[in-house]
């Protein structure tokens, strides 16, 4: 059954060729009662115009039970349905902290996934202890496979889809040749225990694509570094995390959130004098 529902988007994955869509993301957000919704399959760079939307802006469609998919969150989502909102502004994190206090936030990866295990939870949040480093390593595959690129470009040849003008503007999807993957700490029951994931935001890779532009092949990896191993593990970092469709246990992290960390109360005491 197909209802409306209003979602602030926290997630987009760095796309995937698909046979039936071209290419696709996996999109994450939030209702305004707190429940975790994933939307999937989106098509993303294809939705034009006023229906594209970004992270932590507010979206308004009708929804459904993905019929394949059946993790609790997914859903299908209309995307000529779509209306987008407002945006939370960048800087306002009291706001955006505001509703990210209306969702779980678990402690450790193991805390989330015995939620998995027990409840059939496979979309959440969690606050590791510590970042200890971030690994980057090339992809089995530095460029697109045939097959892939026959997904990527299928769609565009068909005239009923798109304009000449539009199929030329769509570029094919650039390939990231790189994995990167989070190596963390999180405290379960008094110690310290290690995990390791790989990390699919888009954020993440469009930083990756944006840095290769600016320094290229022999410099791009230390501002991507310092971004990610150094910069974000100083603010209130959280990971959500979710789980891969056809592997029900295993674990990606789809986003990174990261607020500024709260002042303490002696810290307020301190700016005081």
């Amino acid at each position: 059954m197909k209802r409306k529902v209003r979602i602030l988007i926290l997630c987009k994955t760095y796309p995937s060729p698909s046979a039936k869509y071209a290419e696709t993301s996996c999109v994450a957000g939030m209702d305004e009662d707190g429940n975790l919704i994933r939307l999937y399959p989106v098509p993303f760079r294809l939705v034009t115009g006023d229906q594209q939307f970004a992270k932590w802006q507010w979206i308004e469609g009708l929804i459904e039970r993905s019929p394949t998919d059946r993790r609790p969150e997914s859903h299908k989502i209309g995307v000529d349905s779509i209306c987008t909102g407002r945006t939370l502004p960048a800087g306002d994190w009291h706001e955006r902290r505001a509703w990210l206090n209306k969702l779980t936030v678990y402690e450790s990866f193991d805390a989330l996934d015995i939620a998995r295990i027990d409840s059939g939870v496979t979309l959440g949040l969690i606050k590791p202890l510590r970042i200890c480093a971030l690994r980057v390593q090339k992809s089995t595959s530095e460029k697109w496979t045939p097959e892939e690129i026959e997904k990527l470009e299928s769609l565009q040849r068909q005239p009923s889809l798109f304009e000449e003008q539009e199929r030329a503007s769509i570029k094919r999807l650039e390939k990231v040749p790189f994995d990167f993957h989070y190596i963390y700490e999180c405290l379960v029951n008094g110690e310290v225990k290690s995990y390791t994931h790989k990390i699919v935001d888009w954020e993440a890779s469009q930083l990756y694509r944006n840095v290769y532009r600016k320094h290229g092949g022999a410099g791009w990896e230390g501002p991507f570094r310092h971004k990610l191993e150094t910069e974000l593990p100083t603010r209130d970092l959280m990971l959500l995390m979710g789980t891969i469709h056809r592997f029900p246990a295993q674990w990606l992290i789809v986003s990174l959130i990261y607020p500024p960390k709260r002042q303490t109360e002696a810290d307020q005491q301190i700016n005081l004098f």
